[in-house]
């Protein structure tokens, strides 16, 4: 089996204060990959770069404590691609891809933070300008390999995905161009939604993201926006996923999925 993980870490020195590496120390992942590290590349400590026998590569946005991505792997790739060619985006440390190419087959996981929306209409007109940027990346993966992304999507695609989706229609995260954006991903390039096509009908249970405000956490009001979204053949082999809530190392909760998969 192939066990691998998505975290938004809301910041990876406050996570590994919270118990993340202790807890990932137990989980026997061979892949992991993180969203918002929040850090620089000096800020990474021997123990954040490799922890528990995996090796580490990092996309640090330029600004400090913003953004930024990381992805561990115990098998060893045959090529890391930092950034998707984006001149905006680049810049904010949004895209680590780790290739594990054969002779005979091409694949990779990729860990990706899309931009939020909700701080300002600004950042939303960013974040759209993400998505158009990102499609035909996402085309021109799937014309060519196999494929695994993992991340922070910031996007709810159904009103299954979140738990006040009527009062949530104008806000960003669950605005109709966005969730058209992801019913293309599908429809149009053919790829899934891994967590979706094991669990169809989960609600409360499938959640990854709860605001900080009021009791969204002790209430279970929250939103399915952290996936594995993959192409059909891999999508096919996945087993099993769980989202683990026992413990709070974030505002999102890690995502993990297991495929009958070999790298």
């Amino acid at each position: 089996m192939l066990r691998i993980i998505t975290s938004n870490l809301n910041g990876i020195r406050s996570a590994a204060n919270k118990g993340y590496f202790d807890w990932l120390g137990q989980q026997q992942a061979d892949i992991v990959c993180l969203q918002e590290i929040k850090a620089q590349d000096g800020d990474l400590t021997e123990a954040m770069r490799a922890p528990h026998g995996l090796q580490g590569w990092f996309h640090c946005a330029e600004k400090k404590g913003y953004s930024g991505v990381g992805l561990y792997s115990r098998h060893a790739p045959s090529d890391v691609r930092i950034g998707f060619g984006s001149a905006e985006f680049d810049a904010e440390g949004r895209y680590v891809e780790a290739r594990f190419d054969t002779p005979s087959r091409k694949f990779s996981v990729i860990s990706c933070y899309f931009p939020s929306g909700s701080s300002s209409q600004e950042r939303q007109q960013a974040k759209y300008r993400f998505l158009d940027e990102f499609f035909p990346h996402l085309q021109r993966l799937r014309a060519e390999r196999e494929f695994v992304l993992c991340g922070d999507v910031n996007i709810a695609h159904k009103e299954i995905d979140l738990k006040n989706w009527k009062s949530n229609q104008k806000n960003s995260g669950f605005l109709p161009e966005e969730r058209a954006w992801f019913t293309r991903v599908v429809d149009e390039i053919g790829l899934v939604d891994v967590y979706r096509r094991l669990y169809p009908d989960a609600t409360g249970e499938a959640y990854t993201w709860w605001s900080n405000r009021g009791q969204a956490w002790a209430n279970n009001v929250g939103w399915r926006i952290d996936y594995h979204v993959a192409s059909p053949a891999v999508a096919e082999t996945a087993r099993a996923a769980s989202v683990y809530k026992a413990q709070r190392f974030s505002d999102h909760a890690p995502l993990t999925i297991e495929y009958d998969f070999t790298v």
